[in-house]
Formats: C-alpha cells, sequence, structure tokens
C-alpha cells in the first residue's frame, strides 16, 4: 500500500531501521532463494508485468515531478528496438501528435526489453565458463563462476527514474539477474516517480528480498552507515565521493555513474539539417538536457558557427514553437534550487552577453527555453561545472583539430559526440578522447546498443553495466580449478634438486622445448 504524505512526516527512519532493513536482506540472501534460477525468472517476469499494468501510472508520475511530455515518456524510457531508434531515423519529429499511439505501442519498452534479454541469456550467463590451464597443474581444468556479491544498494537519481539504461530499473535487473538481494534509494526530488516505485516494487516483488527506502539524505546517510556487498550510484561527483568514503569504511567496491561535461564536436563537412536535428533530440529532447549524457557545450570553427546557430534556431523553432516556455514538449527543471543554478550561470558577467537565442526564463513555472550561447569563454562559471539544463554553450575555435586539446584539458566526459564525414579525424577522435562512450554523427545513441557497456571514466564515473554488463557488474567472478587424485608429481614437493628446480621453470614457461632441456640436461641452469 502507498505511504501517505501523513505517514512520511511521521516516519523516523534512522541508522536502527536501516540496520533492521539490511539485516532482512541478508537473511533472505544467505537463505539461498536468490541464487535460485527459479527466483531470478520470477521476478523479471515480474517486472515485465509491472511494465504492462502500469505505464499510464509512469507516464503521470513523471509529469508530475518534470511536467515530462508523454511522448518523452514512452521514448526516452522504453526500449532499444522501439524507443532511442525511433529518435535515431527522424521519427520523434514527425510523431509530435501520435504520442498516445506510440505509447500504447512502445510500452515502456526500455525495461521491458532488458527484462527480456535477461530472461533469453540467463541460463547462458550463469553457466560457468571454461577456462584453459597450464603444464604447471596438469592434468587438470578450469571455470570461472559468476556468484552473486550478495546485498546490493543502489542508490538512482531523479532525471530518469523509470528509464531503462541509466538510473533505477536496469541495475535492478542486472543485480536480481545475477542473484543479489537489493534495497532501491530512488532521489527525493522525484517525489512522485519514488512513491510510484516504492509502491510497484512492493506489489509485483519479493519484499523479503527487494526492498525500496524513499527519504532524503538522512535515510541516504543511515544506509550508508551499514555494510553493504557493493554500492551502485548515479548523481553528481560531490555526492559521490561520499558514497565512496562510506563504501571504504567496509571496503565495498562501487559503481559510480557520476556524468559530467559531454562535448559536441562539429565539423563543417556534414548534413547540417540532420546533425542539428540529432543535436536537439539529444540536448533538449532528452528532458531539457536534464541527463548525464546530454551534449554540455559545442566546439566547432569559427567560420562555421554562424551557419551551425541559424540552423538550430530554425529547427528549434519547427519542434518547440516560438514561444518555447509554453511549449508542451519540454520538460521543466526539477525544483528551483536548479532553477536558481542555471539561472545563475545565465547571469554569469563573462556569459549574459553572449546568448544568442533563447534565455527567457519562468521562475514560478520553473521553465527555461532552450538557449544557445556563443563564443563563450573557457574560464566562464558555465564551461566549469556540469550544465544539466538547456543550456548550450557553443566554443569556436581557429580549426577542427584544436577540439582535441580543448576536451582532453579537462576531465573526462560520461560522453563525447563528433558529427564529420572525415575517416580521419573520426579515427582520431575515438583513439585520442577518453570517455565513457563515444557516438559518431548522433548523439546519446549508444545506450539503445545492449552489447556495449554504459558507463563513465575518471572523473565521469567508474565501473559500466548494461545487459549483460549489469549481470557481470554485480556477480564475482569467481576462479574454480578442478584436481584428481592422479597425476601428483615430486617436483613440487622437497627436497629440492637441480633437476627439480629446471623442470619447474621449464613448467612455469610452458615451453615443450624448454621441457624437453630439463629431461635430458640440455640446460646448464
Amino acid at each position: 500500500m502507498a505511504t501517505t504524505i501523513e505517514e512520511k512526516e511521521v516516519t523516523v527512519f534512522g541508522e536502527e531501521e536501516a540496520k533492521q532493513l539490511v539485516n532482512e536482506l541478508r537473511v533472505a540472501y544467505d537463505s539461498g532463494r536468490t541464487r535460485s534460477y527459479s527466483w531470478r525468472v520470477a521476478q523479471l517476469k515480474n517486472i515485465l508485468r509491472m511494465c504492462d499494468d502500469s505505464e499510464k501510472e509512469v507516464v503521470e508520475a513523471l509529469h508530475k515531478d518534470l511536467a515530462k511530455p508523454e511522448l518523452e515518456s514512452t521514448l526516452y524510457e522504453r526500449d532499444n528496438t522501439g524507443g532511442r531508434q525511433l529518435a535515431n531515423i527522424g521519427v520523434l519529429y514527425l510523431m509530435k501528435w501520435g504520442d498516445a499511439v506510440v505509447g500504447s505501442a512502445l510500452q515502456l519498452g526500455m525495461i521491458k526489453n532488458a527484462c527480456k534479454v535477461a530472461l533469453k541469456e540467463l541460463k547462458n550467463w550463469i553457466r560457468p565458463e571454461k577456462a584453459k590451464t597450464s603444464l604447471t597443474t596438469f592434468p587438470s581444468s578450469a571455470e570461472i563462476v559468476s556468484e552473486p556479491f550478495g546485498v546490493i544498494l543502489i542508490i538512482s537519481a531523479w532525471n530518469y527514474p523509470f528509464c531503462r539504461f541509466m538510473l533505477s530499473i536496469d541495475p535492478v535487473i542486472g543485480a536480481i539477474a545475477a542473484g543479489n538481494a537489493v534495497l532501491l534509494k530512488p532521489s527525493e526530488l522525484a517525489p512522485a516517480s519514488s512513491s510510484l516505485l516504492a509502491k510497484l516494487f512492493a506489489q509485483y516483488l519479493d519484499t523479503c528480498s527487494i526492498k525500496v527506502v524513499e527519504g532524503a539524505v538522512s535515510e541516504t546517510s543511515a544506509l550508508l552507515e551499514q555494510k553493504w556487498d557493493k554500492i551502485m550510484y548515479t548523481g553528481n561527483g560531490r555526492v559521490g565521493r561520499i558514497v565512496m568514503a562510506a563504501a571504504a569504511k567496509h571496503l565495498t567496491p562501487v559503481i559510480m555513474e557520476l556524468g559530467g561535461k559531454c562535448p559536441v564536436v562539429v565539423d563543417s563537412d556534414i548534413n547540417l539539417q540532420v546533425a542539428v536535428r540529432r543535436l536537439i533530440a539529444g540536448k533538449w529532447g532528452c528532458n531539457n538536457g536534464q541527463a548525464c549524457i546530454s551534449p554540455d557545450y559545442i566546439l566547432t570553427t569559427k567560420d562555421y558557427a554562424p551557419k551551425l546557430v541559424d540552423a538550430l534556431k530554425t529547427e528549434l523553432e519547427k519542434f518547440y514553437g516560438k514561444n518555447q516556455l509554453e511549449s508542451k514538449d519540454l520538460s521543466r527543471i526539477v525544483n528551483s534550487n536548479h532553477f536558481a543554478r542555471l539561472s545563475k550561470l545565465l547571469e554569469d558577467e563573462k556569459v549574459s552577453g553572449k546568448i544568442v537565442y533563447g534565455g527567457e526564463r519562468d521562475k514560478d513555472k520553473l521553465r527555461i527555453a532552450p538557449t544557445i550561447l556563443l563564443d563563450v569563454l573557457r574560464d566562464s562559471l558555465i564551461m566549469n561545472e556540469e550544465i544539466f539544463g538547456p543550456l548550450l554553450p557553443i566554443l569556436t575555435l581557429n580549426n577542427i583539430d584544436e577540439s582535441f586539446n580543448v576536451i582532453n584539458s579537462g576531465t573526462k566526459p560520461l560522453a563525447a559526440y563528433i558529427f564529420t564525414n572525415n575517416k580521419k579525424l573520426k579515427e582520431k577522435f575515438v583513439m585520442s578522447v577518453s570517455a565513457g562512450g563515444i557516438v559518431i554523427n548522433d548523439t546519446t545513441i549508444h545506450m539503445a546498443v545492449h552489447t556495449v557497456p554504459f558507463g563513465g571514466v575518471g572523473e565521469s564515473g567508474m565501473g559500466s553495466y548494461h545487459g549483460k554488463f549489469s549481470f557481470d557488474a554485480f556477480s564475482h567472478k569467481k576462479a574454480v580449478v578442478y584436481r584428481s587424485f592422479t597425476g601428483d608429481a615430486a617436483l613440487r614437493y622437497p627436497p629440492y634438486t637441480g633437476f627439480k628446480l629446471r623442470m619447474m621453470k621449464a613448467l612455469m614457461g610452458g615451453s615443450f622445448l624448454a621441457i624437453l632441456r630439463a629431461l635430458f640436461g640440455g640446460s646448464k641452469s
């Protein structure tokens, strides 16, 4: 049953309550129930059923939290076979009026697709992987066994509470598939989505082994005081450091998905209209810039920048109209604190005169129009923190090769994008830019490919998940070596002679020639 607002106000969740909750999860895990194939399959199927039954509730919750358009909810919270692919081929812009049809057809496909992949591949994933052995251990056999870590804490963010890949349910699916007990802590910044997740998980999943805790800083702090077997956190680097410090007390491994400033390099030899549309879809069509992989800033040449700005203006007005503060196809800013933060970035004296499009704000409705800034200085406030909003600075260069120095002089981003037809430039971008993921001639669509990992590097995160990688993220790879009682070699036991030492060296080296030399005295060592 859903918790009422009144109940939340009087409910106390401190360290004792957190400790009790973790103990309950550990008892469930130690019983062995989560390790069984049948339990994992049952929970994954229940998530599928949950998606089928609750689409309307999900759309309503996202609208309450972010005023997210229904089409965006049904596309960006959906699967790689229907959701992102629509954006990829341009249907997102053509189906603007058909969100009800699209919604009924896709049905939270992103989450469902993750479950379907896991259900289809689970037997293969949990099957021990054969490993080769060497002459040193002959005769023997070996395998790698995937075992669950145990009790997992997943702290998710607010911008895509139901998004298959990024924030909440995808890592939960991976943790369940791996056989763990799980506690999910959704963000308090999206209260409607958080409450709905708690309600749905309690309704559809095994509440002894899978739990949700709502709340804010105090609840999260109480949870972090406990010993977990692995922690996954999605959010900003400041909180990420707090999570890592708490995990270090218990030597708990962590996965961090932290974001960063995702650059977009725009070359001049491109189909400008297609590039701009894909850029807009990744920036403003992706929760109005409030996503960890949204394009953060553009790098292009001084000569090409005016054409790019004109194209952006044209396509933005096609998509969102002239009065974009009133557009129903743009999400609002999540809360007043983030609105104030973004306003401060715009009011910086180094930036305020650089606005060439947009900039309109409505404080009461927490809305900021898509905003383009040209020739922004690299030492300005907006270029020294992740924007996470609808502001898009453009930095101009003398030549496109200068973009590599700009990108590599900062912290490593979660994603990096380039639009070009130049083969050598593509290759250089892939080889020279260190980022969590790279996309050529599009933005954000790498999330739609479940066969590649999603995660950061350096300050944009550590560890990865997504499809099989989610299963691996929450599995310990245990080495197992089998031997019988036959073939016991006297070489390994004392007393050690010159012959034994020569043979052991030869066996360790794995060379048949060295072994023959040791056997027949060819070695003088």
